[in-house]
């Protein structure tokens, strides 16, 4: 989906296909089919954006087979579908009945890495729309915040850097990388974004805001981005998500409420703002267990929940902490990125009686989703397009 920003800027809407588990070239082919195209057509649009998860099979096989390539972009404009943007995240089984800490390997530490990213870059300028000249990929943010050797790291993003320039310069067509900050990273917050940002300096090397991370985090969301700007690090894209919030944590009701959240297969950092600072836990389950966080104050955990349908009392989302970021991206004179990515993978793991289960409830869900951003930029006053 596109919009017109009023100073004229073209800002592209896609949902990112994470939450459709596929690890090769022909499951990607399938998720086009089965899942995106569906949800274009509940949409009522000629043309839908998708930001597309390639795992690492589907990514090698598409970098070395030009074929391959073309096969996917014939196949994207087939079905009235474009992409601007990957999720760069994720290297391999994200569908699997137990991600947890495995989302962060390999880490920028490693070579693999840095190779994976390339490769993303350069598939991703082969299937950009004839009319688009700029695309965009997010990556882990460095590393779990255990992994030794950080410098090894920014290393990394020097030598990525020089490879988009050069890519850039051998196509015609720019892609930027996102650091996407997230609880117990090495860059865990936007702060923490800019101090090893600005030891790179790349134009091409930015931040991927992710508004569930940023308010996990208790950041105040004008101010995050306010110190990006005024830095200069671009924010390369931002994916619009919803963290899960509980108000009074310290109520056995609200306790009741968290643990049917708490599920064997993605992390759910949850945090705390206290007078001392932020406190958290790797993992939801480990926050309702005994004293192991204060509950004084409210609590958020890191479990993307649907835009628009926010759990029922006494739970909420953080909504309007992405309202606030989206109206402070896209809602000034100028736009900070021109990248927007509804990120909800966790239909799946959502407590039982909430889950989509079957393939039209799951499509349902997700034009409902972006129903709901494109209304928020139309009232932004975007103006939608074609």
């Amino acid at each position: 989906m596109r919009f017109r920003h009023p100073d004229g800027t073209t800002v592209h809407l896609a949902y990112c296909t994470n939450v459709h588990p596929a690890e090769t070239f022909d499951g990607v082919l399938a998720q086009l089919r089965d899942h995106c195209e569906p949800v274009r057509r509940r949409l009522g649009r000629d043309r839908l954006g998708i930001g597309l998860w390639l795992a690492r099979d589907a990514a090698r096989t598409l970098a070395a087979d030009p074929s391959a390539l073309r096969t996917l972009r014939d196949e994207l404009d087939r079905r009235g579908l474009e992409v601007v943007t990957l999720n760069g995240f994720p290297y391999e089984g994200f569908g699997a009945d137990e991600v947890k800490y495995r989302v962060y390997e390999p880490d920028w530490t490693d070579p693999e890495r840095l190779e994976y990213t390339t490769a993303l870059a350069r598939v991703l300028t082969g299937l950009l729309p004839d009319d688009v000249t700029e695309g965009s990929v997010s990556t882990l943010p460095l590393a779990w915040r255990t992994a030794p050797g950080p410098h090894r790291a920014l290393d990394a993003l020097r030598v990525l850097g020089e490879r988009l320039d050069a890519l850039a310069e051998l196509t015609g067509r720019s892609v930027r990388v996102g650091l996407e900050p997230e609880p117990g990273c090495v860059v865990e917050t936007t702060g923490d974004a800019l101090a090893r940002l600005t030891a790179i300096g790349h134009p091409r090397i930015g931040v991927c805001v992710d508004t569930c991370h940023l308010a996990t985090s208790f950041e105040d969301p004008r101010r995050a981005l306010d110190a990006l700007t005024e830095a200069g690090v671009p924010v390369v894209k931002a994916q619009l998500s919803a963290a899960l919030h509980a108000g009074q944590p310290h109520l056995p009701e609200v306790r009741r409420a968290l643990a049917a959240f708490a599920e064997p297969r993605f992390l759910h950092q949850t945090r705390t703002l206290t007078a001392a600072g932020l406190r958290g836990t790797d993992d939801l389950d480990e926050a309702l267990t005994g004293d192991a966080l204060p509950d004084a104050a409210p609590w958020r955990a890191h479990f993307h929940v649907p835009l628009h349908a926010a759990p029922a009392p006494p739970l909420t989302s953080t909504l309007p902490v992405l309202k606030t970021a989206l109206a402070r991206l896209v809602g000034g004179p100028r736009p900070l990125t021109r990248h927007l990515e509804v990120e909800t993978y966790t239909w799946q793991a959502l407590p039982p009686e909430l889950r989509p289960r079957t393939r039209d409830r799951l499509a349902d869900g997700i034009a409902a989703e972006l129903t709901l951003a494109r209304d928020l930029l139309t009232d932004l006053g975007l103006k939608e397009l074609p």
